[in-house]
């Protein structure tokens, strides 16, 4: 593999500090971003307004493009997910989703991922790696770059970081993808368009807070008490529900911005009254500023001890918490039609390889 790396991951401070340190004048950075993030170009040749020799600096020290799209498939309902291949020929998934609001982008942080969670598609490869901050970046930019392609003067509104891996492990890299993502010079996605998920890793909630990112935080959940979530979420072994919820006390705190708690519903297991009383309990000094998505679960074939909860008892469930005074909603679903669950694309075409 070459020693060049995604220009993407630098943030714009990190790009003009580089430029200024390898002898070129300061207002090239500004060049380079607008080029990059605005004009959208893939190659260091079409920055016109570059000399040679910046562009022969940057052709010699960063790559624009490391990602192959390997796999499309589009949904009836517009939902497009694509199966990325990277440098060193590890796989990850990004989807596109339309809604009433603008075009969201669900992207991947790691390959593969280790949380481990027993009805999650991602977690059946255990972590490879991490990916770059660039790596991340150029999610967003390969979408982007489909969406001009198709000339309707579209573009993405919207991030979810809810895509293979925990994005908390692979922390600084996220806050550089926040960052350029965010940058009102750049793409100009709105933090509070930027959702991410986090399946309660504490610590890194707290360190969350700490940044003042107007960004939105959900926490994955999927169950209310110790018990029931260590035995679909090992990660609970490590950071239990106390030692979250005081994580989340501290983020409320700090930001004071709502949380959303990510509940998947898996039939027999987690959706029963009980659980939904015990949820709102849990919930219930907190509901000012919480809000729990109930998820229709989407079978994996791997984790075939699991299946989709009865609409009854979605119902029941939503209605339980919303009598206890806690908002809620259904997740409604994008790409049913396809391969839904994240992870799925990529553990299929790995099982191919195999």
């Amino acid at each position: 593999m070459s020693n060049k790396h995604s220009i993407y991951g630098l943030t714009k401070e990190k790009l003009t500090d580089w430029l200024v340190e390898n002898g070129q004048k300061k207002f090239r950075a500004k060049q380079v971003w607008d080029w990059l993030y605005k004009k959208r170009v893939t190659t260091f040749d079409a920055m016109k307004n570059l000399n040679k020799d910046c562009i022969a600096l940057l052709e010699a020290n960063f790559y624009i493009e490391t990602l192959t799209e390997e796999i499309k498939q589009e949904s009836k309902d517009g939902t497009i997910k694509f199966l990325f291949k990277l440098e060193d020929g590890n796989l990850i998934e990004t989807v596109l989703m339309r809604f009433s609001y603008g075009l969201s982008v669900c992207v991947t942080t790691q390959v593969g991922c280790n949380i481990g969670c027993t009805f999650c598609a991602s977690g059946l490869l255990t972590k490879n790696r991490d990916l770059s901050g660039g790596e991340i970046v150029e999610q967003i930019m390969k979408v982007q770059h489909h969406l001009d392609a198709q000339k309707k003067d579209e573009r993405v509104s919207h991030i979810v970081i809810m895509g293979i891996g925990e994005p908390f492990d692979n922390y600084n890299n996220t806050m550089d993808f926040l960052r350029v993502v965010n940058d009102q010079e750049g793409l100009s996605i709105g933090a509070r368009h930027i959702t991410l998920s986090t399946s309660g890793l504490a610590h890194k909630i707290r360190e969350f807070a700490d940044e003042n990112f107007q960004v939105n935080l959900a926490v994955s959940l999927h169950a209310p008490n110790d018990e029931l979530r260590t035995s679909i979420m090992k990660i609970n072994k490590a950071f239990p529900i106390a030692k979250l919820m005081d994580a989340v006390d501290y983020y409320l705190e700090k930001t004071n911005r709502r949380i959303t708690f990510e509940y998947i519903l898996l039939k027999g297991v987690n959706d029963h009254k009980e659980e939904a009383l015990q949820l709102a309990k849990l919930l219930k000094n907190k509901r000012h500023l919480s809000y729990v998505n109930l998820i229709p679960y989407n079978p994996v074939e791997e984790h075939n001890q699991y299946d989709r909860s009865e609409k009854d008892a979605i119902v029941g469930f939503y209605e339980t918490l919303l009598n206890a005074g806690i908002n809620c909603g259904v997740r409604v679903e994008q790409g049913s039609d396809i391969d839904a669950a994240c992870g799925q694309l990529r553990s299929k075409q790995m099982k191919k390889a195999q």
